[in-house]
Protein backbone atom coordinates (compact mmCIF):
# COMPACT_ATOMS: atom_id res chain seq x y z
CA UNK A 1 0.00 0.00 0.00
CA UNK A 2 1.23 3.49 -0.79
CA UNK A 3 2.07 5.81 2.07
CA UNK A 4 -0.62 8.13 3.43
CA UNK A 5 2.04 10.76 4.14
CA UNK A 6 5.61 11.26 2.96
CA UNK A 7 7.89 13.67 4.79
CA UNK A 8 11.17 14.43 3.05
CA UNK A 9 14.14 16.29 4.57
CA UNK A 10 11.90 18.45 6.76
CA UNK A 11 13.66 21.23 8.63
CA UNK A 12 12.35 23.87 10.98
CA UNK A 13 14.25 26.79 12.46
CA UNK A 14 12.56 29.23 14.82
CA UNK A 15 15.89 31.08 14.97
CA UNK A 16 18.22 31.18 12.00
CA UNK A 17 20.91 28.54 12.26
CA UNK A 18 19.26 26.76 15.21
CA UNK A 19 17.23 23.88 13.75
CA UNK A 20 14.50 22.24 15.81
CA UNK A 21 13.93 19.63 13.09
CA UNK A 22 17.05 18.45 11.29
CA UNK A 23 16.07 16.86 8.02
CA UNK A 24 13.26 14.52 9.07
CA UNK A 25 12.25 11.92 6.45
CA UNK A 26 9.37 9.55 7.17
CA UNK A 27 6.60 7.64 5.48
CA UNK A 28 3.34 7.04 7.35
CA UNK A 29 1.33 3.96 6.41
CA UNK A 30 -2.33 4.35 5.40
CA UNK A 31 -3.54 2.51 8.51
CA UNK A 32 -2.61 2.01 12.14
CA UNK A 33 -1.26 4.12 15.00
CA UNK A 34 2.20 5.67 14.87
CA UNK A 35 3.52 7.19 18.10
CA UNK A 36 6.28 9.80 18.25
CA UNK A 37 8.22 9.80 21.53
CA UNK A 38 11.23 11.70 22.80
CA UNK A 39 12.36 14.21 25.42
CA UNK A 40 10.80 17.64 25.75
CA UNK A 41 12.14 20.15 23.25
CA UNK A 42 13.20 17.59 20.67
CA UNK A 43 10.66 18.74 18.07
CA UNK A 44 7.79 16.26 18.42
CA UNK A 45 5.03 18.88 18.52
CA UNK A 46 6.79 20.94 15.88
CA UNK A 47 6.80 17.93 13.56
CA UNK A 48 3.08 17.28 14.08
CA UNK A 49 2.21 20.94 13.56
CA UNK A 50 4.37 21.30 10.46
CA UNK A 51 2.29 18.60 8.76
CA UNK A 52 -0.85 20.76 8.67
CA UNK A 53 1.17 23.97 8.65
CA UNK A 54 0.09 25.27 12.01
CA UNK A 55 3.86 25.76 12.07
CA UNK A 56 5.51 26.75 8.80
CA UNK A 57 8.43 24.47 7.83
CA UNK A 58 11.73 26.09 6.93
CA UNK A 59 12.43 23.62 4.13
CA UNK A 60 11.60 20.13 2.91
CA UNK A 61 8.40 18.60 1.58
CA UNK A 62 5.26 16.99 3.03
CA UNK A 63 3.41 14.92 0.44
CA UNK A 64 -0.25 14.19 1.20
CA UNK A 65 -2.89 13.07 -1.25
CA UNK A 66 -0.35 13.59 -4.05
CA UNK A 67 0.36 17.22 -3.18
CA UNK A 68 3.16 18.96 -1.34
CA UNK A 69 1.48 20.71 1.60
CA UNK A 70 4.41 23.09 1.97
CA UNK A 71 3.67 24.63 -1.44
CA UNK A 72 -0.09 25.17 -1.15
CA UNK A 73 -1.57 28.66 -1.13
CA UNK A 74 -4.07 29.69 1.55
CA UNK A 75 -7.16 28.43 -0.30
CA UNK A 76 -5.53 25.14 -1.28
CA UNK A 77 -4.35 24.63 2.30
CA UNK A 78 -7.88 25.15 3.66
CA UNK A 79 -9.13 22.42 1.34
CA UNK A 80 -6.28 20.07 2.27
CA UNK A 81 -6.91 20.60 5.99
CA UNK A 82 -10.41 19.20 5.57
CA UNK A 83 -8.69 15.83 5.11
CA UNK A 84 -6.43 16.17 8.16
CA UNK A 85 -8.10 15.86 11.55
CA UNK A 86 -6.37 17.29 14.63
CA UNK A 87 -6.72 16.40 18.30
CA UNK A 88 -5.12 18.97 20.62
CA UNK A 89 -3.50 18.72 24.03
CA UNK A 90 -5.75 21.49 25.41
CA UNK A 91 -8.86 20.27 23.57
CA UNK A 92 -9.51 23.56 21.65
CA UNK A 93 -13.27 23.39 22.18
CA UNK A 94 -15.56 26.42 22.06
CA UNK A 95 -16.44 26.51 25.73
CA UNK A 96 -19.78 28.33 25.43
CA UNK A 97 -21.11 25.94 22.78
CA UNK A 98 -22.78 22.60 23.41
CA UNK A 99 -21.10 19.28 22.76
CA UNK A 100 -23.19 18.85 19.59
CA UNK A 101 -22.31 22.33 18.32
CA UNK A 102 -18.63 21.63 18.91
CA UNK A 103 -18.88 18.39 16.95
CA UNK A 104 -20.55 20.13 14.04
CA UNK A 105 -17.66 22.59 13.77
CA UNK A 106 -15.85 19.61 12.27
CA UNK A 107 -17.99 20.20 9.18
CA UNK A 108 -17.16 23.90 8.78
CA UNK A 109 -15.02 23.15 5.75
CA UNK A 110 -18.01 21.61 3.99
CA UNK A 111 -20.83 24.12 4.58
CA UNK A 112 -21.14 27.76 3.56
CA UNK A 113 -20.09 30.45 6.04
CA UNK A 114 -23.70 31.71 6.12
CA UNK A 115 -25.15 28.31 7.00
CA UNK A 116 -22.42 27.75 9.56
CA UNK A 117 -23.23 31.12 11.17
CA UNK A 118 -26.89 30.12 11.36
CA UNK A 119 -25.84 26.65 12.53
CA UNK A 120 -27.62 25.01 9.64
CA UNK A 121 -26.09 21.65 8.95
CA UNK A 122 -27.40 18.85 6.70
CA UNK A 123 -29.45 16.18 8.51
CA UNK A 124 -26.82 13.60 7.56
CA UNK A 125 -24.17 15.59 9.47
CA UNK A 126 -26.36 15.77 12.56
CA UNK A 127 -27.11 12.06 12.37
CA UNK A 128 -23.40 11.30 12.05
CA UNK A 129 -22.60 13.55 15.02
CA UNK A 130 -25.03 11.63 17.24
CA UNK A 131 -23.49 8.36 16.09
CA UNK A 132 -19.99 9.61 16.89
CA UNK A 133 -21.08 10.74 20.35
CA UNK A 134 -22.25 7.19 20.99
CA UNK A 135 -18.96 5.90 19.62
CA UNK A 136 -16.87 7.96 22.06
CA UNK A 137 -19.15 7.23 25.02
CA UNK A 138 -20.93 10.59 25.23
CA UNK A 139 -24.33 9.65 23.85
CA UNK A 140 -26.23 11.58 26.54
CA UNK A 141 -24.09 14.74 26.42
CA UNK A 142 -25.17 16.37 23.15
CA UNK A 143 -26.82 19.41 24.78
CA UNK A 144 -24.30 19.98 27.56
CA UNK A 145 -21.98 22.97 27.31
CA UNK A 146 -18.35 22.16 26.72
CA UNK A 147 -17.27 24.08 29.82
CA UNK A 148 -19.23 21.65 32.02
CA UNK A 149 -17.18 18.61 30.94
CA UNK A 150 -14.22 16.92 32.57
CA UNK A 151 -10.87 16.82 30.80
CA UNK A 152 -11.40 13.29 29.58
CA UNK A 153 -14.87 14.11 28.28
CA UNK A 154 -13.51 17.18 26.46
CA UNK A 155 -10.87 15.06 24.76
CA UNK A 156 -13.54 12.59 23.69
CA UNK A 157 -15.39 15.50 22.07
CA UNK A 158 -12.15 16.56 20.41
CA UNK A 159 -11.68 13.10 18.92
CA UNK A 160 -15.28 12.95 17.69
CA UNK A 161 -14.97 16.43 16.18
CA UNK A 162 -11.83 15.41 14.29
CA UNK A 163 -13.55 12.31 12.93
CA UNK A 164 -16.54 14.46 11.87
CA UNK A 165 -14.24 15.89 9.20
CA UNK A 166 -14.02 12.44 7.60
CA UNK A 167 -10.24 12.85 7.52
CA UNK A 168 -7.72 10.78 5.60
CA UNK A 169 -5.16 11.40 8.36
CA UNK A 170 -5.59 12.07 12.08
CA UNK A 171 -2.94 13.99 14.05
CA UNK A 172 -2.90 14.05 17.85
CA UNK A 173 -0.60 16.43 19.70
CA UNK A 174 -0.01 15.10 23.23
CA UNK A 175 -3.68 14.13 23.67
CA UNK A 176 -3.16 12.53 27.11
CA UNK A 177 -0.67 14.89 28.78
CA UNK A 178 -3.36 16.67 30.84
CA UNK A 179 -5.19 13.50 31.85
CA UNK A 180 -4.92 10.96 34.68
CA UNK A 181 -3.54 7.48 33.90
CA UNK A 182 -6.93 5.74 33.64
CA UNK A 183 -8.38 8.39 31.34
CA UNK A 184 -5.19 8.40 29.27
CA UNK A 185 -5.64 4.70 28.56
CA UNK A 186 -9.27 5.29 27.58
CA UNK A 187 -8.31 8.10 25.17
CA UNK A 188 -5.58 6.05 23.52
CA UNK A 189 -8.03 3.16 23.21
CA UNK A 190 -10.44 5.51 21.42
CA UNK A 191 -7.74 6.70 19.04
CA UNK A 192 -6.72 3.14 18.23
CA UNK A 193 -10.35 2.16 17.68
CA UNK A 194 -10.89 5.21 15.46
CA UNK A 195 -7.91 4.19 13.32
CA UNK A 196 -9.35 0.70 12.86
CA UNK A 197 -13.04 1.55 12.60
CA UNK A 198 -12.67 4.42 10.15
CA UNK A 199 -9.63 3.12 8.30
CA UNK A 200 -7.45 6.18 8.90
CA UNK A 201 -3.83 6.44 10.04
CA UNK A 202 -3.24 8.15 13.39
CA UNK A 203 0.01 9.98 14.12
CA UNK A 204 0.29 10.83 17.82
CA UNK A 205 2.98 12.74 19.71
CA UNK A 206 3.26 11.57 23.33
CA UNK A 207 5.50 11.43 26.41
CA UNK A 208 4.25 8.19 27.96
CA UNK A 209 6.45 5.37 26.66
CA UNK A 210 4.28 2.66 28.22
CA UNK A 211 1.19 4.00 26.44
CA UNK A 212 3.10 4.14 23.17
CA UNK A 213 4.20 0.54 23.57
CA UNK A 214 0.68 -0.57 24.44
CA UNK A 215 -1.29 1.19 21.70
CA UNK A 216 1.03 1.99 18.79
CA UNK A 217 1.78 -0.25 15.83
CA UNK A 218 4.96 1.72 15.18
CA UNK A 219 7.09 3.98 17.37
CA UNK A 220 9.29 6.81 16.14
CA UNK A 221 11.87 7.98 18.67
CA UNK A 222 13.27 11.51 18.31
CA UNK A 223 16.26 13.11 19.95
CA UNK A 224 17.83 16.44 19.13
CA UNK A 225 15.45 17.07 16.26
CA UNK A 226 16.33 13.81 14.52
CA UNK A 227 14.81 10.34 14.22
CA UNK A 228 16.98 7.90 16.16
CA UNK A 229 14.53 4.97 16.36
CA UNK A 230 11.82 3.75 13.99
CA UNK A 231 10.26 0.37 14.50
CA UNK A 232 7.62 -1.78 16.23
CA UNK A 233 7.14 -1.52 20.02
CA UNK A 234 8.81 -4.91 20.57
CA UNK A 235 12.11 -3.49 19.32
CA UNK A 236 12.08 -0.52 21.72
CA UNK A 237 14.70 -1.90 24.10
CA UNK A 238 16.24 -0.14 27.09
CA UNK A 239 19.32 0.57 24.98
CA UNK A 240 17.17 2.33 22.38
CA UNK A 241 15.39 4.29 25.11
CA UNK A 242 18.76 5.46 26.44
CA UNK A 243 19.62 6.59 22.92
CA UNK A 244 16.35 8.55 22.73
CA UNK A 245 16.24 10.04 26.23
CA UNK A 246 19.79 9.74 27.54
CA UNK A 247 20.81 8.62 31.01
CA UNK A 248 19.77 5.54 32.91
CA UNK A 249 18.37 6.50 36.32
CA UNK A 250 14.83 6.96 35.04
CA UNK A 251 14.68 3.41 33.66
CA UNK A 252 13.07 0.86 36.00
Amino acid sequence: MSAALQIKDLRKEYRRGVPVLQGISLEIAPRGVTAIIGPSGTGKSTLIRCINRLVEPTSGSILFEGRDLTRLNARELRLARRQIGMVFQEYNLVERLTVMENLLTGRLGYVSAFNAWLRRYPPADIERAFALLDEVGLGGFARQRADSLSGGQRQRVGIARAIMQEPRLLLADEPTSSLDPKTSVEIMDLLRDAAARHGIPVLVNMHDVDLARRFADRIIGMSGGQVVFDGPPAQLSDDRLREIYGGEGWLQ
